[in-house]
């Protein structure tokens, strides 16, 4: 395997399947199954989930509510999709533990960085919820901080796009999809690929990220095998 360690960032619509909103117990279904495999190769799996399904803080700004408080419910949001994730990859037969940013006991153990690792090292797949603990930050953030402190191999964002391009896919038929790139070449681009701190915190610590389709079967476990999938980042 090219990796030994691995950070997966999903984004909470990426539960969504064909929804408009919620869980979709298909798709989680499936995502635990790639997962499954790719633990059984050995490989050291910590996952960072969104919660956009859900709620998103930002957006609830636009309706009148408190940012900070808007941030908080998205954090919630985050550890409800922790919980469904959990459950599916448990079912699957696979060890797990659910750590929150945000101390709620009954549910998930508050996040401990050594206690983190050492799951990791029992070949437990952590799921890391609750965002980094503190409003004005996304889980795209949370997940970089998270690789940086697990000493992460690599950071793997799953999306439904097999990629970066020079525009966006969906709208631009003339996009051109990149292999490889640069931290440099994403910003003179002016390429969204995470917010501007999470990305700048990768860049200062030397994670490369990996964009790929997460909902095409057996893309993550062909990534963890060496094969080319997605765009790769790198300094």
């Amino acid at each position: 395997m090219q990796y030994k360690r691995i950070l997966l960032k999903l984004s909470g619509e990426a539960l969504m399947g064909n929804r408009t909103h919620g869980i979709d117990p298909t798709r989680i279904s499936d995502y635990a199954k790639e997962i499954k495999a790719v633990a059984q190769k050995g490989v050291e799996i910590a996952i960072v989930i969104g919660g956009g399904n859900i709620y998103r803080g930002v957006a609830g700004v636009s309706n009148g509510i408190d940012r900070v408080q808007g941030d908080y419910m998205g954090m919630l949001a985050t550890v409800i999709n922790g919980l469904a994730l959990q459950s599916a990859i448990e079912s699957e037969g696979v060890q797990t533990r659910l750590q929150t940013a945000i101390k709620m006991e009954q549910i998930a153990e508050p996040y401990i960085k050594r206690k983190a690792v050492r799951h990791l090292e029992k070949g437990r797949v952590v799921i890391f919820s609750g965002g980094t603990g503190n409003p004005f930050f996304t889980t795209d953030t949370a997940a970089v901080l998270r690789a940086a402190e697990i000493n992460a191999d690599v950071i793997l964002k799953g999306t439904r796009v097999d990629g970066i391009y020079s525009a966006d896919p969906e709208k631009d038929k003339n996009a051109v999809k990149f292999d490889r790139i640069t931290y440099k070449e994403v910003i003179r681009k002016g390429l969204r690929i995470m917010d501007m701190t999470a990305f700048t915190l990768s860049e200062d610590n030397k994670l490369s990220i990996i964009v790929f389709d997460m909902n095409t079967p057996g893309n993550l476990i062909k990534l963890i095998s060496g094969e080319t999938i997605g765009t790769l980042v790198e300094n």
